[in-house]
C-alpha cells in the first residue's frame, strides 16, 4: 500500500478528532487484518509452491527413474536383439553355405542325369533304327512268303480245280449211267421217271 500522504491537521473539534483517531484505528486495523490476510494467502501460497515444487522434483525424480529404467530395458532390448540377429545371421549364413553345396551337388547330379539322358536317347535312336530295319526286312519277307504263298495257292487252286473237274466229270458220267439205269429200271416197272 502506498505511504498515506500527511495532511495537515485542523483543529477545529476535537470530538471530530477522536472520530478521526477511531476511524484511522478502524482503518488501519482493518488494514493490518488485510495485510495479514495477504501474508497469510502468501504464507499458504509459498507454501503451495513449495509443496508443488516438492511433488514436481519428486515426480520428476520418478521419471528420471523411469527414464533410466526405460533406458535400461532399451539396450537389455538392444543387447538382446543384436545377440538375436547375429545368431540368426550365423544360422542364414550357415543355412546359405549349406544350400549352396545342395546346389552344387544338385547341378552336378543334373549334369550327370542329362548326360544318362542323352545316352539314352542316343540308344533308344539306335535301337528304333535296328528295329525298323529288321521290320522292313521281316516285311519284304513278309511280302515275299505272301507271293509265294499266293503262288502256291494258285498251284494248288489249278490243281484242285483241274482234279475237281475230272472228278466232276467222273460223277457226271457215273450220274448219267446211274440215272439211266433207274429210268429203265422204273421203265420196267411200268412207271413213268418224270411222275416220280
Amino acid at each position: 500500500m502506498p505511504p498515506k500522504k500527511k495532511s495537515k491537521k485542523t483543529k477545529k473539534n476535537p470530538e471530530k478528532n477522536g472520530t478521526d483517531l477511531e476511524e484511522k484505528y478502524r482503518r488501519s486495523t482493518l488494514d493490518v487484518a488485510v495485510l495479514e490476510d495477504y501474508v497469510v494467502f502468501q504464507c499458504e501460497s509459498v507454501r503451495k509452491v513449495q509443496s508443488d515444487r516438492s511433488d514436481l522434483r519428486r515426480r520428476v525424480r520418478d521419471m528420471e527413474q523411469r527414464l533410466q529404467h526405460e533406458r535400461q530395458d532399451l539396450r537389455d532390448i538392444s543387447s538382446d536383439l543384436s545377440r538375436q540377429y547375429k545368431t540368426m545371421k550365423a544360422d542364414l549364413t550357415c543355412k546359405v553355405r549349406t544350400l549352396e553345396e545342395e546346389v552344387i551337388q544338385l547341378r552336378e547330379k543334373l549334369e550327370s542325369c542329362q548326360e544318362e539322358l542323352r545316352r539314352e536317347k542316343r540308344e533308344r535312336e539306335r535301337v528304333e533304327q535296328e528295329k525298323d530295319a529288321i521290320i522292313t526286312e521281316l516285311q519284304h519277307k513278309l511280302d515275299d512268303m505272301e507271293i509265294d504263298c499266293e503262288k502256291v495257292l494258285h498251284e494248288t487252286l489249278d490243281s484242285l480245280t483241274s482234279q475237281l473237274a475230272a472228278a466232276r466229270r467222273g460223277w457226271e458220267d457215273t450220274s448219267e449211267a446211274l440215272h439211266r439205269d433207274y429210268t429203265e429200271l422204273l421203265c420196267e416197272f411200268g412207271l413213268n421217271a418224270l411222275d416220280v
